[in-house]
């Protein structure tokens, strides 16, 4: 393995992961500030690619405009719902291991659209996903779903004084109303992002691959779309600059705390997906798949520990079952027995 690979590695993990620490904080300060957070991820790349990618405008794209917009429009809806499910009572390592279960969403289009079939193997590892993912949900909606009568809102301790009165838990159905539609925003979008995969498979076939000058456009051409949003994205946005005054050492400056979140969130969202470009390179596809499961397990298991999230032993069993499916999925064990026949037979 070369140095450019290795340091892929490296920087998809360190990357990836510390974009969902900053995601995490910010959520935590403000859940509903999902929108203006994708916003700014969309408005840095646009401006990276207008200067690195499309050189000023200069070098004209290779696909044209018409069949981008399709694209931009699968893009923009999916990533502004799975950003905008937080807002709905959705925990942080719920969100990543709904969005692990796109296999499950790839299998339905294809099979739906394209007319695909799968061998008994692939079936077996999409329903344990899916059996994985239910666990995951049921026991997350329990935890929505009760909430303590005359309790503090925010850390969820009675407010009485009296030690002795037990404040009982309740069923909070508006709570677990929002929770539910959150819940299919999620599922909407995982169908949604499988539709687009097929989409940019067929663009690909008829106009070559161009994953930078994708990633430019998709998010350029996005950017309109906010319009939509921007009393949310200005709601928010000011609500960011009220908040607590961080202290920058060395500088003597003080900066709103969410906005530095905002800032570091964006900085390794563009280290994370540049990185996965240059994985895909420079790696093997079974590389690829390794490297982005441990990815996706080790900001699970820090999401868990360090941001102390609520996480059951039917949890770990249902994530158990959704990384396992993933990897029987993309015949990891397969590939891995295979690989280590070929290099016994080579020393025999």
């Amino acid at each position: 393995m070369n140095s450019k690979a290795s340091l892929a590695i490296v920087t998809v993990l360190v990357g990836c992961m510390l974009n969902n620490v900053f995601l995490e904080y910010i959520i935590k300060l403000d859940a509903g500030a999902g929108h203006l957070i994708t916003f700014l991820q969309f408005l840095f790349i646009a401006v990276h690619g207008f200067i690195f990618t499309s050189k000023f405008g200069t070098v004209k794209p290779k696909v044209p405009l018409k069949d981008y917009l399709t694209l931009v429009a699968f893009f923009f809806v999916t990533s502004v719902v799975n950003n905008w499910a937080f807002n709905f009572n959705i925990p942080v390592p719920l969100h990543m291991i709904f969005r692990a279960g796109s296999l499950i969403a790839n299998m339905i289009m294809g099979i739906w659209i394209l007319k695909k079939k799968y061998t008994w193997d692939k079936y077996l590892s999409v329903f344990m996903i899916t059996l994985g993912i239910i666990i995951c949900t049921l026991y997350s909606s329990k935890d929505v779903r009760k909430t303590c009568n005359n309790c503090d809102n925010n850390n969820n301790n009675p407010i009485s004084n009296d030690e002795t009165v037990k404040a009982p838990m309740e069923i909070d159905s508006n709570q677990f109303f929002w929770w539910v539609i959150g819940i299919l925003l999620l599922t909407g979008a995982l169908l949604l992002s499988a539709r687009m995969g097929i989409y940019q498979e067929n663009l690909y076939k008829v106009h070559g691959k161009h994953p930078e000058e994708a990633l430019y456009y998709t998010h350029f051409y996005s950017l309109p779309g906010f319009l939509i949003y921007s009393s949310s994205i200005w709601e928010h946005s000011v609500k960011a600059t009220s908040s607590d005054p961080f202290n920058i050492p060395f500088l003597n400056y003080a900066v709103p705390v969410i906005w530095i979140y905002l800032i570091l969130n964006v900085l390794t969202q563009y280290i994370c997906i540049s990185s996965v470009y240059v994985l895909t390179t420079e790696c093997a596809s079974l590389t690829v798949t390794l490297v982005i499961t441990l990815r996706k397990f080790l900001s699970l298991i820090l999401s868990i520990v360090y941001f102390q999230n609520p996480f059951t032993f039917a949890h770990w069993v249902g994530t158990a079952l959704v990384f396992a499916g993933t990897l029987l999925f993309a015949e990891i064990p397969k590939r891995i027995l295979d690989s280590q026949k070929k290099k016994s037979s080579k020393v025999d």
